[in-house]
Formats: structure tokens, C-alpha cells, sequence
């Protein structure tokens, strides 16, 4: 990639050593099942970035001065198994030199690895998917770690919550907790929907953000455009309500699927990155120390079947 720091930011806060938040891209578009081109998102965002104010007006913060690394991109593809290992040792890598990492894809079936890394580091930890599609298919083409199986280990293993569903086979209706999925039919007509996610969500929170999630009115650059998604500001306002009442440890955003002739979906998920992180960090003072909540003799040991090797 091209960008040498995340939206161009002075070197001075681009630092590993000082950044309290690690960005990892990864462009992989390995399983994506219709149109191609995720592998190109990351470039895409970086760029839109660039030219992206940083001054939040929103939180009255410049949220790039607490740091932002960012890091050399995972660009394994031989296999979808071995991309999901590979991203999920070096976000575990991240989160343990207590940063704030976040994850920009590629398509979603990245998130097996940045959700596994997560579980295993933080206890009862709650996956907020939001999603145009359910991707709780159990395997897909021959394969465990396909995009239309994002969040399947997630709905075995942690608290799962899904926000904007509208698109599904009725084979993962026999997976989901459709207690705990909000429908984006149902959403467009209940207003209570954000507070009754959130009561039931876990103190730790990792975000998995599918772009599709949005209304392709807004967003038409992703693979799989589902019409009924979210706008911008019922977006924003539960995901600044999440980030308030609760430990948002993580997240990463996936399937932005560039398009030359339409720079507006790039740009979107750029300020989308960038409010997110702004939520984050509202209340902290830029020389605050950081300290990610993660606590080595608290790891999850449910998951130890998954391997630890940070040499990988």
C-alpha cells in the first residue's frame, strides 16, 4: 500500500510505541461469492482518509492525536483457513501490547480471526455483527472460513448480537437466536430496538461492521447490496450509545468493494472508521495512558484449542 500513515497523520502519532490504537488492514477477497474487489477496500479507505478533516465536530475531539499505528498489511491468501490464523495471531499480537486494535477487510470472513483473537483475550464477550446478511453458515464452498460464515464459531462461543439482518438461508434460521437478532423489517418500525440490543449485550463488546449493513443508497460499493439497510445518523447514534454504556475492546469493518466511479462509499466508511475511534476516546486526554482492559490471567480458556503462537 501506497499510505505510509493512517489519513496521513504526522509521524509523531503514528508511532507503534505511543499509538493507543493499531490498524491492520487486510485485503482479502478470497471466498466472496458475487462481485469481486474487497481485496481492493483497504486501499480504497486509506485514501479516502487522507482527505478526511480530522476534527470531529460531533465530540469536539481530534481523535487521531491519541495514535494511530498503522500497521504492514496481512495480505496471506493461500488459503482461507490459513488467512484466518494469520489474522487472528496478530491481533491477538496487538491486543496484547495493549493497544486498541482495529481491523479494516477485505471481506468478512476475516472477522473468524479478529472475533477468535478477541475471545480469547476478554471474558463474556458480546459480537455485535451488523449486518445486511446472517452468515451463520456453518461451512460454504467446502470451507469453514467462508464469508458466508462469519459469524457462525461466533454464535458457539460468545454472546452474539445481530442488527440489520434482511437476507438469510433458511438453513441458518436453525443457528440463530432470533431473541437476540434485530431484523431490519422490524427495526424500521420499532424505535425500541437500540436499548433492548444493548441490555443485552456483556460488559465487553467487539464490533464486527459489515458495510452491506448500510442502505445501498448510502453505500451502493459493497459485493452484496441489500436494499432496507441503515442510514448514517441511526447509525451513528446507536453506535455512540454502545461505545457509551459499554467496553468496546475492538472492531473491524469489511466488504467495502470500491468502485472508480463511485468514491462516496470510500469516503463514507472512512468517516465511519474515524467516528467510531472518536466515540472511542471522547473523554480521554491525549497523554492519558491506555489500558485496554485485558488482563493475562483472565483469558479465556474455553478457546484454547485455538493455537498460540505469536511466532506464526
Amino acid at each position: 500500500m501506497k499510505t505510509k500513515t493512517y489519513a496521513g497523520i504526522p509521524e509523531e502519532f503514528a508511532k507503534l510505541e505511543s499509538a493507543k490504537i493499531v490498524l491492520i488492514p487486510v485485503p482479502y477477497d478470497g471466498t466472496s461469492t458475487w462481485q469481486k474487489g474487497a481485496d481492493k477496500g483497504p486501499e480504497a479507505f486509506l485514501n479516502a482518509s487522507e482527505n478526511m478533516e480530522l476534527y470531529d465536530i460531533e465530540t469536539d475531539t481530534e481523535v487521531y492525536k491519541q495514535g494511530v499505528h498503522l500497521v504492514e498489511p496481512v495480505t496471506e491468501n493461500s488459503s482461507p483457513e490459513t488467512m484466518v490464523e494469520v489474522v487472528h495471531q496478530t491481533v491477538k499480537k496487538y491486543i496484547k501490547k495493549n493497544k486498541f486494535v482495529t481491523i479494516f477487510g477485505g471481506e468478512h470472513s476475516i472477522s473468524i480471526g479478529t472475533i477468535r483473537a478477541f475471545n480469547e483475550m476478554y471474558p463474556s464477550l458480546t459480537v455485535l455483527h451488523i449486518d445486511a446478511h446472517a452468515d451463520l453458515r456453518k461451512s460454504y464452498d467446502g470451507s469453514k472460513c467462508n464469508h458466508a460464515c462469519a459469524v457462525y464459531e461466533a454464535s458457539q462461543s460468545t454472546n452474539l448480537i445481530q442488527v440489520g439482518i434482511r437476507s438469510m438461508d433458511a438453513i441458518e434460521k436453525t443457528v440463530m437466536d432470533e431473541d437476540k437478532t434485530y431484523f431490519a423489517h422490524d427495526m424500521a418500525v420499532d424505535d425500541s430496538w437500540m436499548d433492548s440490543a444493548i441490555d443485552q449485550m456483556t460488559d465487553n463488546v467487539f464490533i464486527t461492521f459489515d458495510l452491506d449493513a448500510f442502505d445501498p443508497s448510502i453505500l451502493p460499493s459493497t459485493g452484496t447490496p441489500e436494499p432496507g439497510g441503515l442510514l448514517w445518523y441511526e447509525t451513528l447514534e446507536f453506535l455512540k450509545q454502545v461505545f457509551e454504556e459499554k467496553n468496546v475492546v475492538g472492531f473491524d469493518i469489511v466488504e467495502l468493494c470500491p468502485n472508480e466511479k463511485d468514491k462516496s462509499s470510500d469516503f463514507l466508511a472512512a468517516k465511519l472508521y474515524y467516528k467510531m475511534l472518536s466515540y472511542k476516546f471522547k473523554n480521554d486526554e491525549a497523554e492519558d495512558e491506555y489500558d485496554n482492559a485485558f488482563d493475562s490471567d483472565q483469558v479465556n480458556k474455553n478457546n484454547s484449542k485455538y493455537n498460540d503462537n505469536d511466532d506464526y
